[in-house]
């Protein structure tokens, strides 16, 4: 084994010593990679919350069932039974069944009084009163055809809410933003631990265990045409000199 590749070996084996200074540097080296990734989790944050999330809005009309209990919670029932509800289908010309409808619509009594409310939640605040407003009809003209009775008084329509029930909000967003910064620093600390170029003097000392005597300075276009424009000033001065 010669030398290069005992360096090699000893520079694989050997655990890096980072301080604040080398972690600065890494991150410097590879930002690229921390804004690739960062810039990338927010995109896909802010697609999900635009795209995925789709506004809801509530509306609820309120009916009075002047019966006890037991016949209260029975009727309660009725209002989402497809005897009704294929009626509200058909009055409304809804692009669904009764049974797609039923899962829009929630019947709960209000603190365990008579007035129990039908709400309604869909992706059109004014077909959501509608639906709400047309089922509270239809159950207040069927129920005496179902039970034999009139039990059913209507308290007060449903109104338009402007105000979705599922507003937007950017937790996603941060949430894809911070995952993708961590996801980015963990990056360029894995792509720089896998990088085995020598950077600097010192690490040149510390592989070889020899002081770096001199250093061959970094050749590019730009420093190759500042010393021939030198050289030249220095040709121009020795014949004037001459």
């Amino acid at each position: 084994m010669n030398q290069f590749d005992q360096i090699s070996s000893f520079d694989k084996k050997k655990a890096k010593e980072i301080n604040l200074s080398e972690l600065y540097k890494v991150l410097k080296r590879r930002i690229w990679a921390v804004l690739i990734l960062t810039v990338l989790g927010a995109a896909i944050g802010f697609i999900q919350n635009t795209v995925t999330v789709t506004p809801l809005y509530q509306s609820s009309a309120r009916v009075i069932i002047g019966a006890d209990e037991q016949s209260r919670t029975t009727l309660q029932v009725i209002v989402k039974d497809s005897t009704i509800l294929d009626k509200v289908v058909t009055e409304l010309h809804l692009p669904m069944n009764s049974d797609a409808l039923a899962k829009q619509i929630t019947v709960a009594s209000i603190d365990q009084s008579q007035v129990v409310s039908i709400t309604v939640v869909n992706q059109d605040p004014r077909m959501a009163a509608q639906i709400a407003n047309t089922t509270a009809a239809v159950f207040k003209a069927e129920v005496p055809n179902i039970v034999g009775q009139d039990y059913i008084r209507i308290l007060s329509n449903a109104k338009v809410n402007p105000v979705p029930t599922n507003p937007k909000n950017y937790n996603k967003t941060i949430t894809a933003i911070v995952i993708g910064l961590v996801l980015g620093i963990g990056l360029a600390f894995l792509l720089d631990s896998m990088d085995s170029t020598v950077r600097s003097e010192q690490e040149v000392e510390k592989i070889l265990g020899l002081t770096v005597l001199g250093k061959v300075s970094k050749m590019n276009k730009r420093n190759i045409k500042r010393k021939k424009v030198q050289s030249n000033l220095d040709l121009r001065g020795e014949t004037v000199d001459s």
